[in-house]
C-alpha cells in the first residue's frame, strides 16, 4: 500500500503561482511513475503532468506545457507541481496519484490516490 498527501494548494490572482507538493509514504519502492490530475465542477478528471519514479521522464498536458514543472524528491519520496502564469481555467481540485503501470494519462492507470488540494485562481 502506498499513501499520498497532497498539500500547497490555495487561492491565487491570475498569473501568479503555486506549488503543490505530495508527500508519498509505504511501499514507494513498487511505484511506476507519480502524476498530478485535476477535476474542476463539471467536467471529468484530468491529466495534468506525470514523472517516472526512477527515470527523468516527464509528462504534460498540453493546456499546461509551458507553465508547470513536476519534479521529485526521491530522498523525500515527494513530488511538487510548480504551476506558474496560473489562469482561471487552472481552477480545480489538484489529485496526486500513484502508478505501478505504465499507463500515465488515464485515471485508470493510477492504483493509489490522494485527498485533492483546492487550487482557485481568480482573474
Amino acid at each position: 500500500q502506498v499513501q499520498l498527501v497532497e498539500s500547497g494548494g490555495g487561492l491565487v490572482q491570475a498569473g501568479g503561482s503555486l506549488r503543490l507538493s505530495c508527500a508519498a509514504s509505504g511501499r514507494t519502492f513498487s511505484l511506476y511513475a507519480m502524476g498530478w490530475f485535476r477535476l474542476a465542477p463539471g467536467k471529468e478528471r484530468e491529466f495534468v503532468s506525470a514523472t517516472s519514479w526512477t527515470t527523468s521522464n516527464t509528462y504534460y498536458a498540453d493546456s499546461v506545457k509551458g507553465r508547470f514543472t513536476i519534479s521529485r524528491d526521491n530522498a523525500k519520496n515527494t513530488v511538487y507541481l510548480q504551476m506558474n502564469t496560473l489562469k482561471p481555467e487552472d481552477t480545480a481540485v489538484y489529485y496526486c496519484a500513484a502508478s505501478h503501470s505504465g499507463i500515465l494519462r488515464i485515471p485508470s492507470g493510477y492504483d493509489y490516490w490522494g485527498q485533492g488540494t483546492q487550487v482557485t485562481v481568480s482573474s
